[in-house]
């Protein structure tokens, strides 16, 4: 199948789909595709938390000093700037009059604005404790009402070049540039030719290159794994934010204690019930989210413990019963027979962010020509070493809509006979069916790998032994795709393994420790 598009999006989320509108309501052709069978499959699903805005008495020089605080000065400063003034009105321009996204209300019903954790204001709207599937679901049914084709169970295997892919063999002496993406339909194993003038990644993080973390499945580095493939630069990949606070249960993974039951009052504490945040940082339970991860680490080792607590009960502040106003984290726990309204949270730290990603400008704008990267998969450069909670929703939302009024402003259509150079997707002669026993294998190999070398805590010498362990595990899972029968879990095994590497080079080269790259041995 062969067809093409004025742009291509790559991703469901926050990100993607506001790339979509901004580009949709400039009028263009918008096509939005996702490898998971239902849109709402991002991580901008499951976000607990809240999203940054515009409130009376903040203002975007404050916002900005709290983002160069959590990023270790780190960050970039046009992108800081940029984000701390055109991102919290932005939030009511699209989220709150457009989508109508239902923020929760106080009271006297005004919007409810809650503090998050290296925050120096209550500047974060949010839905009771599930703001992001709130976000998800109107910004979709808004983006569908202006017609923007949303298909899923499609894989996007490799994003298509002129360089690399076209048959003429002119386009090798010219600038590189993405004319689009070859897509694996999860069901029928056929791989479509999608062509665009322009393609937007918007395919989210990697966190699923460890072993324990907060992200979907579908987080498996597959659009920082395909930009770099194409020859796009990524930058700040040493940088992956663990989430401090997942919860510990042998029966419910990946489920994400959000920071703000702290922005409420919450406490870390021992098994004893004695807090401890007090003794690393001054803003105890509040400290920046790199500080709290390793404290907790620091904590389970001196106990010998897989996980510690959090105390809600006893510290709560909040206005509204603890019940209403975690109603997802309440309602999750119960399940499993803990009632955070009386009992402790056991939690753990997990990969929760990835700070680094495919270079972008203030456009979204990669280094390939008719590249845009939004989101996750990107780094503007804001987060610096450390991502202040509440940003990623906020970044997601203004790049996208950057993106998106910045291809319909500098639209170029590719000619024709560029496109019909580019030849269809090429299958191995005997494509091999392997079990998938053989790809849970690898990815074990790799989770582990990068849990136990290029987590929350790094030396010198594991790094080595990772990038060793990597380089073996690439060269027979690069061998093992070339041979198979194309499958989602196989495209996602050879970006994981890819996006692994390029973490560890980066830990690896940056010999500085800052923020969530802590170095030990430096």
């Amino acid at each position: 199948m062969r067809e093409s598009h004025d742009v291509i999006v790559i991703g469901t989320g926050i990100a993607g789909i506001s790339a979509a509108i901004s580009a949709r309501e400039e009028g263009l052709d918008v096509l939005v595709i996702s490898k998971a069978d239902r849109a709402e499959e991002t991580n901008t699903n499951y976000a607990q938390g809240g999203i940054i805005a515009w409130r009376e008495g903040d203002s975007a020089e404050l916002l900005a000093k709290d983002i160069f605080k959590a990023g270790c000065e780190y960050n970039g400063r046009e992108a800081v700037e940029l984000l701390s003034n055109e991102g919290p009105a932005m939030v009511f321009d699209l989220l709150v009059n457009k989508a109508k996204v239902p923020f929760s209300r106080a009271a006297d019903g005004s919007l409810d604005y809650t503090e998050e954790a290296a925050h120096s204001a209550r500047r974060i709207l949010h839905y009771e404790d599930h703001t992001g599937d709130a976000i998800q679901a109107a910004i979709l049914a808004y983006a569908r009402s202006l017609g923007i084709e949303i298909r899923t169970s499609l894989t996007a295997v490799d994003l298509i070049t002129n360089n690399h892919h076209s048959t003429d063999c002119q386009e090798l002496y010219k600038e590189r540039e993405v004319l689009g993406v070859y897509a694996l339909d999860n069901a029928s194993g056929q791989v479509h030719t999608l062509l665009a003038h322009a393609v937007v990644l918007a395919s989210g993080g990697l966190g699923n290159i460890y072993q324990y973390t907060t992200n979907p499945p579908e987080a498996t580095g597959d659009g920082i794994a395909m930009a770099s493939r194409a020859g796009a630069d990524i930058i700040n990949a040493e940088f992956v934010q663990f989430h401090p606070t997942a919860l510990f249960h042998s029966d419910i993974r990946r489920f994400l204690v959000s920071e703000s039951l702290r922005g409420e009052g919450a406490r870390l504490v021992r098994r004893d019930g004695t807090p401890f945040m007090d003794d690393y940082h001054p803003q105890k339970d509040l400290a920046p989210r790199d500080v709290v991860a390793r404290a907790i680490f620091e904590e389970m080792a001196k106990e010998g413990s897989k996980y510690m607590y959090l105390n809600l009960a006893g510290y709560y502040k909040g206005e509204k019963p603890i019940k209403e106003r975690f109603n997802r984290i309440y309602s999750t726990c119960m399940d499993v027979g803990l009632d955070i309204s009386k009992d402790n949270i056991p939690v753990t730290p997990a990969a929760h962010y990835f700070c680094g990603g495919v270079k972008v400008d203030k456009d979204g704008h990669s280094s390939i020509q008719r590249l845009y990267a939004v989101g996750e998969v990107s780094c503007t450069g804001l987060h610096g070493a450390n991502r202040l909670a509440s940003t990623s929703l906020l970044e997601g939302l203004v790049w996208g809509v950057r993106a998106g009024k910045d291809i319909a402003r500098n639209f170029a259509p590719v000619s024709a006979a560029r496109m019909d150079a580019i030849p269809e997707w090429k299958n191995p002669k005997t494509p091999e069916v392997f079990e998938p026993t053989l790809i849970y294998q690898d990815w074990n190999l790799i989770k582990l790998t990068m849990w136990n070398h290029a987590g929350i805590v790094r030396t010198r010498k594991g790094l080595h032994r990772a990038e060793a362990d990597l380089n073996y595990h690439a060269h027979r899972i690069t061998r093992f795709y070339q041979e198979a029968a194309l499958s989602r879990d196989i495209v996602e095994l050879r970006n994981g393994v890819i996006s692994a590497q390029l973490v560890v080079r980066a830990a690896m080269h940056n010999e500085r420790s800052i923020g969530c790259h802590f170095r030990r041995d430096v």
